[in-house]
């Protein structure tokens, strides 16, 4: 049923169809206003069904030219058809019949850029997750498995590279300047996971040779004269096949694998069988014109999308509400692979980063759900950090509980068990229950309950008795729909840190089930005794982030202060020295700073230095730690009230008391870390570039930071250098002639390469100050940038939106008001995109008084507006509900 009207969807009310479709064979005559469409559609009837069930087929614009069963045309009378659903009432009686349905689809006007949709020349498709119907009709439910034939014929000057899902099973010319190609998949699939392309395109190949000994022809689509960029992404592709195996004992099953690049795209990539398809940001890369988080994400996103092959496209989803299944489990799976590619310790602080920036607002704001939405009226606006970021961290928390030998033994079961099946969240914990034994129950709360947990944690140590007592409370805050809590099963990683840096052992504990350094937190109150500790440990808490939540510590600034210069787990030394940072820049804000510079501890400022001086950190480490906590995350921390222009100087003071403090070891590390040599996106390299970068924005606050900075830039051998000091002179000297020039010949530079200018937007955009709004007002006019291009929308007014707090959050509302009029404008073209750019004002509630009126404001006007799209009128009706 089609999930944009309005209606809710329950998973409650969910239940098998009537028919089922086994077999689809599709044939397509591309034309870029009148594509016709002829399915060919082997329709079983389930066993038990009522043979007068009538067969309602799911549609999305469409144009129904030809309708047969069994080779006979059906009269008029004997079928409905409007451009949203097809209803044959009295289907033959036979157990299975054939449908022969003939559509007509215009590529060219398809501006929502889902189903098949034409640009910059190329045919392309998007069908997850409800896409398919713009095709044709169709029981397009992640539930109906059917093994697909695709015929695609275009006009072999405009198309000579025809590709869909599978192997290639015929390829030849026809009359008048047409060509064809003809390829199967063998695997049951999903409707959300076909795919075409067709256009005119160059290529990069190369083979893989699987485990078993199997050749598997790889192939990167991009456009013509941009080759050379994908040699990166190959080179993820082949070294996630070899992961796969050798990690999870998954190996890849067609005789071909390929990645297609494309410049409009919704998504970041797809991972239809075989054929996955990009948005070109996730493809492209050299030194030039790709930075070292660019090569990470290439990496990363390569990755994911190819582990989908089993964890999505093998075993899928059973309905719309099991999401998370392929996509929490798959982005586990990628984090893995980075960490093991790269520095765990580095990785794992960017996922935590990246899980509280996004996910963590999303809990604790109108929009919040659980892992597993129980209900939704637009499955679009649902493919959210919840569901990705912390489906990821469950998956995680059961690797924790379990232990590594039994999550592995877990996995294969679930792989042989439910291959070839649309699976539900209950067969992905039921296997794990079958290999360990354990009831986990308590545990799958994660997936059903939205909100994020907080412990308050409190400790004490009894010398006599030799005793260090741990007491934990957890709960969870009420979040919209669900205002009482049930107690959750939290797995909190410790260690107890002894005077010389190193874990204290201790004996059994009393009071909890603590095993393998982890307290296993069940109940509303634990309190856990451990006997035989003869000195008062500092207490190392949630180590590598066992669990996504919230800590209320009650610990002494000291203890804080040991912790961020000695644990021995990496993710808690960072979070010492963070949450050391963030509690001060609180402090400042609430102050209300007056007019007067606030005061830091000495030690606080001093530990900076010795940190960025610390050779047994990895660059990227001192890198991070050295980074304050963005203004977003202070807000989040603070939680209401928010005055963005408090918190802002509040950590400009803060950045430039450490810069000032710390000025001769700063430039000493500096200068020590150039680097001439040839440029290399491993992740030791990339960390060097990140900790300079980072002295270098500390520096850029001191007398002659300007000049610094340009020299920075000027000298710049690759991209993330260039970034880097661009960014510095926009947001630290934006009004200087340094910036300008550098602003100018960047854009000379660049003005030719769409996705690098959208790094010029980005800085632009990201500048903090209320004048930046003016700024991106005019770079809307600019002739890098259009409205009808998802990336340079995002890079623009997106990173406007949710990263530059000052400008979008102005006490006179104007930020607020661009946007909506922004969004208002790109939603009748594009409602995917419209939708997810709206959810920025999601914690408008936090804010004082005056902005949050503003907002307020905003909102009303974008959900007064008639003709709103569905995706769009949901997030915003929950926003202000």
């Amino acid at each position: 049923m089609r999930t944009d009207t309005g209606q809710v969807f329950r998973l409650e009310d969910y239940r098998p169809s009537d028919y089922l479709i086994p077999r689809t064979s599709l044939a397509f005559r591309l034309h870029p206003d009148k594509t016709i469409v002829t399915a060919e559609l082997t329709i079983a009837r389930r066993e038990g069904v009522s043979k007068k069930a009538p067969l309602i087929l799911d549609g999305d614009g469409l144009v129904l030219k030809r309708i047969e069963i069994d080779g006979a045309p059906l009269d008029a009378s004997a079928y409905q058809a409007t451009p949203d659903q097809l209803t044959v009432p009295a289907p033959p009686a036979a157990q299975n019949f054939r449908l022969t349905l003939e559509t007509e689809i215009s590529p060219s006007t398809n501006s929502a850029l889902m189903g098949l949709f034409l640009t910059s020349g190329v045919y392309s498709t998007q069908c997850e997750a409800e896409g398919f119907r713009r095709i044709t009709y169709f029981l397009d439910r992640p539930d109906i498995l059917s093994v697909y034939t695709v015929r695609i014929e275009a006009q072999k000057r405009q198309a000579p590279l025809l590709l869909s899902n599978g192997n290639r099973l015929e390829i030849d010319d026809l009359a008048d300047g047409w060509h064809y190609a003809v390829w199967h998949d063998p695997f049951p699939k999903p409707s959300y996971l076909f795919a075409l392309v067709a256009g005119d395109l160059g290529v990069v190949t190369d083979e893989f040779v699987t485990a078993s000994g199997r050749k598997v022809d790889l192939g990167v689509y991009v456009e013509h004269g941009k080759e050379r960029l994908a040699a990166y992404a190959m080179d993820a592709l082949k070294r996630s096949m070899r992961w796969d195996e050798e990690v999870f004992g998954r190996e890849y099953d067609l005789d071909i694998f390929n990645i297609v690049a494309v410049s409009d795209f919704n998504m970041g990539a797809m991972e239809n069988k075989g054929l996955n398809i990009f948005n070109d940001k996730y493809v492209l890369a050299d030194d030039e014109t790709a930075t070292d988080a660019d090569f990470a994400n290439i990496e990363a996103i390569i990755a994911h999308e190819y582990f989908h092959n089993w964890t999505g496209n093998r075993i899928t989803c059973r309905d719309w509400f099991q999401l998370c299944l392929k996509e929490g489990l798959t982005v586990f799976r990628d984090h893995e692979f980075s960490a093991d590619q790269r520095s765990r310790p580095v990785k794992r602080i960017a996922e935590v980063r990246t899980l509280r920036a996004h996910q963590f607002p999303e809990d604790q704001g109108p929009l919040a759900h659980p892992v597993r939405p129980r209900r939704y009226r637009e499955i679009n606006n649902f493919y959210t950090a919840t569901v990705y970021e912390k489906g990821s961290e469950v998956v995680r928390m059961i690797k924790t509980i379990l232990g590594a030998e039994t999550f592995r033994k877990g996995m294969d079961l679930y792989f042989e068990r439910h291959d070839g099946e649309a699976a539900t969240i209950e067969d992905f914990l039921k296997v794990f229950e079958d290999v360990s034994g354990q009831d986990l129950q308590q545990f799958a709360l994660w997936y059903h309950q939205a909100g994020t947990p907080n412990l308050t944690v409190s400790a004490s140590h009894d010398a006599r008795k030799g005793e260090f007592v741990v007491e934990i409370e957890q709960s969870v805050p009420p979040t919209p729909s669900e205002a009482r809590k049930r107690l959750m099963h939290i797995p909190l990683a410790f260690g107890l840190v002894g005077s010389d840096g190193k874990d204290i052992a201790h004996g059994a504990a009393d009071g909890a089930a603590v095993e393998n350094g982890v307290i296993h937190v069940k109940k509303r109150r634990h309190v856990v005794r451990f006997p035989g500790i003869t000195e008062r440990p500092a207490l190392s808490l949630n180590r590598g982030f066992s669990a996504p939540v919230t800590l209320s510590v009650e610990q002494r600034k000291e203890d804080q202060f040991f912790l961020a210069r000695h644990d021995n787990d990496p993710f808690s030394r960072w979070q010492a020295y963070n949450t050391l940072l963030t509690e001060a820049l609180i402090a400042a804000f609430r102050s209300g700073l007056g007019g007067k510079p606030p005061k830091f501890a000495r030690q606080l400022v001093d530990l900076a230095g010795a940190i960025a001086a610390d050779e047994g950190l990895e660059h990227a480490f001192r890198a991070l730690a050295l980074t304050l906590p963005g203004e977003a995350d202070i807000a989040r921390e603070i939680g209401s009230g928010i005055d963005p222009d408090i918190i802002l100087a509040a950590r400009n003071a803060l950045a430039g008391e450490i810069a000032r403090s710390n000025e001769t070891a700063f430039r000493r590390l500096y200068a020590a870390l150039e680097f001439n040599g040839r440029f290399s996106p491993d992740a030791a390299s990339a960390g060097r570039r990140s900790l300079r970068n980072t002295l270098l924005d500390y520096l850029a606050l001191l007398p002659g930071g300007d000049e610094l900075a340009g020299r920075h830039f000027a000298v710049a051998t690759n991209m993330t250098d260039r970034a880097a000091a661009l960014t510095v002179l926009a947001h630290r000297h934006g009004d200087g002639k340094l910036a300008r020039d550098a602003l100018a010949a960047f854009e000379k530079r660049y003005h030719a390469d769409p996705l690098v200018m959208d790094k010029w937007l980005m800085i632009q955009a990201t500048a903090p100050g209320a004048a930046t709004l003016d700024k991106v007002r005019a770079l809307t006019g600019h002739p890098g940038f259009t409205m009808t291009n998802p990336n340079r929308v995002r890079a623009l007014i997106g990173t406007f939106a949710s990263a530059n707090q000052t400008a979008f959050n102005r006490t006179d509302g104007a930020g607020y008001d661009f946007f909506a009029r922004a969004i208002l404008e790109i939603d009748p073209r594009n409602p995917q995109l419209a939708a997810r750019l709206a959810t920025a004002l999601r914690s408008w509630r936090s804010l004082e008084p005056v902005r949050q009126g503003k907002a307020r404001e905003a909102l009303l006007m974008i959900s007064g507006t008639e003709g709103l799209s569905a995706d769009l009128r949901d997030i915003v009706e929950r926003t202000l509900a």
